[in-house]
């Protein structure tokens, strides 16, 4: 399997592709890593060097891909934090050339905008472009709950205006809707949710909640969530091995106390997940 890769990049830690990239690979997947930036770290340390990178150079990447003779055996493209519109429209031109290339392949758009407590924290007019341009082309999304709320202009309180969120989304474009960080009046103090939707139904995974502010888990749950459904084409069983994965790698992490998530030293959470956590139909 062959996964397009478009998402911002750094030296030391994980996020966007040193986040998602890797258990794509650990999974057996060959991926193709764009960066749509290159920074030293994440920017939560509050200083980073680097550059952000234009259009242009991705639609030159992608040029150059496209010379390989190789794009038919793409099989999905997934992107993420997106800088710019610039950057944005980029991305939706490779994901037409894949899609030209080879009809089956799928769209996976981590629409990332903002998060609770933060609010929007993307740039004027980003958005805008995910709910008017990104999210309609998409054919999966993986949006945390503000970010569905934003989209859909419906406050979740809960699982039935979780569901209705995820339907309305669905209406745009999308045929599944992952749900991240999901948090509703029937969600236990010591648990949170993630749900997924699609023709079949709505799904639900309640984990432990774990007290650890880590960047990047969300850009690892949208990379396995996007690899389980590329494969086993279920809403459920993506959703089931995503959420088992990432709450292990999130516990090893915060076991270790690490700033950083342990994407490495945690990898065979991946694979084989220490603990499994069912799919509940909602």
């Amino acid at each position: 399997m062959n996964i397009l890769s478009i998402q911002s990049h750094v030296a030391y830690g994980h996020v966007g592709n040193a986040s998602a990239t890797f258990p794509m690979q650990r999974l057996g997947v060959d991926v193709w890593p764009i960066h749509t930036v290159q920074f030293s770290n994440h920017t939560g340390y509050g200083s980073w060097k680097g550059r952000v990178f234009d259009g242009g150079m991705i639609d030159e990447v992608m040029e150059g891909i496209a010379e390989r003779g190789v794009l038919a055996s793409c099989d999905g493209v997934i992107s993420g934090y997106m800088g710019s519109a610039d950057i944005g429209h980029a991305i939706l031109s490779a994901v037409e050339r894949v899609k030209a290339a080879n009809p089956k392949a799928l769209y996976c758009c981590d629409p990332v905008i903002g998060d609770v407590g933060r609010g929007v924290f993307v740039r004027p007019g980003i958005p805008e472009f995910m709910r008017e341009q990104a999210v309609p082309a998409a054919d999966i999304v993986t949006p945390n709950q503000f970010e569905l709320e934003l989209l859909t202009d419906i406050e979740v309180k809960t699982v039935a205006d979780a569901h209705r969120a995820a339907e309305a989304l669905r209406d745009a474009g999308p045929k599944v809707v992952m749900v991240t960080s999901l948090v509703t009046e029937e969600t236990p103090a010591d648990s949170i949710d993630m749900m997924a939707a699609d023709a079949k139904g709505s799904w639900r995974v309640r984990t432990p909640k774990l007290d650890v502010n880590i960047n990047g888990a969300g850009d690892a749950i949208a990379a396995l969530f996007f690899t389980h459904y590329l494969r086993d084409q279920s809403a459920a069983s993506a959703l089931s091995k995503a959420a088992s994965s990432i709450y292990g790698l999130l516990k090893r992490t915060k076991e270790a106390g690490s700033r950083e998530i342990l994407t490495v030293a945690a990898q065979d959470e991946f694979v084989t997940p220490s603990r499994v956590f069912a799919p509940e139909a909602i």
